[in-house]
């Protein structure tokens, strides 16, 4: 599951005082270019909230964790994906999160996605996103920033079996991007380093299983 985050001056928060602890953010804004080098178009999320209804709200993608609160509205205006949500009255961590906005700091929001290859078309800048096929999650986070220290392991140790079908660095690097979300500069730095492994693929399954291999091994040390 990729994720994509805006800091709070890009996601435009705003806290309700009240006794409800609402908040009314952009989770995604459209027509811009993100760090990620992807471009998402206005009415991408309308199939995802026909469909699926609201994602669940977490703190930081803790997807495990009791979810902090509720989102109870997502519209599409011309500026992105507008999001009005509830904290959960008597959750610790929400009434915690709820001072550090009004604090301000909590840096920033996320969304949690899924995209197939039919949602996207590449370009030689970046993708341009016109449909999001599942919207998962939105979260609040602590850093506006994705970081490559701090890939999700297991979302890549999940799809093993596509990294052993890669067979270009180009394909690769797209893996990395929304797997294991890993922004553009970070996936194509390590397609880079990776480059020696495909020099020296060997043919047969014997080979295939050595390179899936050496590739989740580098990912985890990078990654500790």
């Amino acid at each position: 599951m990729p994720v994509k985050v805006l800091p709070l001056e890009a996601v435009q928060l705003k806290l309700d005082d009240g006794a409800a602890g609402s908040f009314v953010g952009y989770a995604s804004t459209f027509g811009n270019v993100d760090s990620y080098g992807d471009t998402i178009l206005k009415g991408a999320y309308e199939a995802t909230l026909k469909q699926y209804g609201m994602p669940k709200m977490f703190f930081n993608h803790d997807k495990y964790a009791v979810p902090i609160g509720k989102w109870i509205s997502a519209v599409e205006d011309d500026y992105g994906l507008l999001m009005t949500g509830e904290f959960t009255p008597g959750n610790t961590m929400a009434e915690q999160l709820r001072a550090a906005l009004k604090h301000g700091t909590v840096e920033g929001i996320s969304i949690g996605y899924v995209l197939t290859k039919d949602d996207y078309q590449e370009t030689p800048t970046g993708r341009i996103i016109t449909k999001v096929s599942r919207l998962i999650e939105s979260s609040l986070v602590t850093f506006p920033a994705d970081s490559f220290a701090k890939v999700d392991l297991a979302s890549v140790k999940s799809c093993a079996d596509e990294i052993a079908q890669v067979a270009t660095i180009r394909e690769f690097e797209t893996l990395l991007r929304d797997v294991g979300g890993f922004s553009k500069a970070a996936a194509q730095a390590l397609s880079a380093r990776a480059k020696t492994l495909f020099t020296a693929r060997d043919a047969g399954d014997q080979g295939e299983e050595r390179f899936k291999t050496e590739v989740l091994a580098r990912l985890e040390r990078m990654a500790s």
